[in-house]
């Protein structure tokens, strides 16, 4: 992409925060009074008045409602919440009264328990300290856009961020950004976990993030990753090997006995918890795969599911009863899909 820094562009640049919410040209830090109007009491107007917003206990606060035809090329975003998945991220193109993207703020950045820090590096999401959270993912629209947040929480958050912004023309045949969560806890046994079903449309499939909570001892990662496309029914068109072996690892993640962390541009296994029993119940595991270079086409749908397995005595299978969630991540060019409801605040909840 360093390339396109040489060429000449027909751009306008602009960024939403609460010190310029609308984004307008030459509007920012205009606020006289605002969330930190007492530490700016002795210098006033255009020093830091309003960096943040103060999101009430169960209300919605819009960041970004912006009108008009371009991109959404980078969010940050960092919030003072108590609890993971007391925040949820929603986003909506052109005037579409079903969100593209809803999902707990610390799933949608890849981590899932924020509440202990972890970095992340990757090419699309970064999660920086001490809870800096970044998104590259491209998000085009022809009219319209707008960015939600809702505390489910008891107690009122701050939250700061930015969106940073291009007003351009956009290719006729772009698509729009989804994402989409779920949880399933615990696993029934032998039941399938499904990561994403009955996205419709012509698009590409970009990235999958799981939590994985692991309630039996031993390895838990022998499942397979299954993609089915365009109508496949019992059987899909990709099968994976293994469920590191689809996060790009092998053979347990285990080096010496040891799971061993991992983060790349396109894939990572980070742990969670600080006991070093390996192979003991109890754990969880943040793991994530994008495929930007080599994204999963489809053309009429698609459905995405992923195996819990284990191995019990004598070399069989275990199918796992784990607690697992998921966010899937893709383009497509309609905004037609309906997503199942979140789960209740305390079925989301991470103990």
């Amino acid at each position: 992409m360093l390339h396109n820094l040489t060429q000449k562009q027909n751009i306008e640049t602009f960024s939403i925060s609460p010190e310029n919410p609308t984004g307008e040209k030459g509007k920012g830090g205009m606020a006289e009074t605002g969330s930190a109007s007492y530490a700016a009491r002795e210098l006033g107007q255009g020093w830091k008045v309003n960096p943040f917003i103060v999101l009430p206990p169960k209300e919605t606060a819009v960041l970004a409602d912006i009108v008009g035809q371009g991109a959404i090329k980078h969010f940050w975003i960092t919030d003072s919440a108590q609890a993971p998945r007391q925040l949820i991220l929603r986003i909506y193109f052109d005037g579409n009264t079903h969100p593209s993207v809803e999902v707990p703020l610390s799933d949608f950045f890849c981590n899932a328990d924020y509440r202990e820090y972890r970095q992340l590096s990757s090419l699309p999401i970064c999660f920086n300290p001490k809870r800096g959270m970044n998104c590259y993912f491209e998000m085009p629209y022809f009219t319209a856009c707008k960015f939600t947040i809702e505390n489910r929480g008891t107690a009122a958050c701050n939250v700061y961020y930015q969106l940073d912004c291009e007003k351009k023309e956009i290719e006729k045949d772009s698509l729009y950004f989804h994402a989409q969560f779920r949880r399933v806890n615990p696993l029934p046994y032998k039941e399938v976990y499904t990561i994403v079903d009955n996205i419709r449309g012509s698009g590409q499939y970009v990235g999958t993030y799981l939590n994985w909570g692991v309630k039996s001892n031993g390895w838990w990662g022998e499942g397979e990753i299954k993609f089915y496309i365009d109508g496949d029914s019992d059987f899909p068109t990709i099968c994976g090997t293994g469920t590191e072996d689809y996060f790009c690892g092998a053979y347990n993640f285990d080096v010496d006995g040891r799971y061993t962390e991992f983060c790349t541009p396109y894939t990572g296994m980070y742990k969670v918890g600080a006991t070093d029993a390996t192979y003991r119940a109890q754990r969880y595991f943040n793991l994530y795969r994008w495929h930007i270079t080599d994204p999963i086409y489809f053309k009429e749908n698609l459905r995405v599911t992923i195996q819990a397995l284990g191995w019990r005595s004598e070399g069989r299978y275990l199918p796992l009863m784990d607690d697992i969630s998921s966010v899937a991540y893709w383009y497509s060019d309609t905004l037609d899909d309906i997503y199942p409801s979140l789960p209740s605040e305390n079925d989301m909840e991470i103990i």
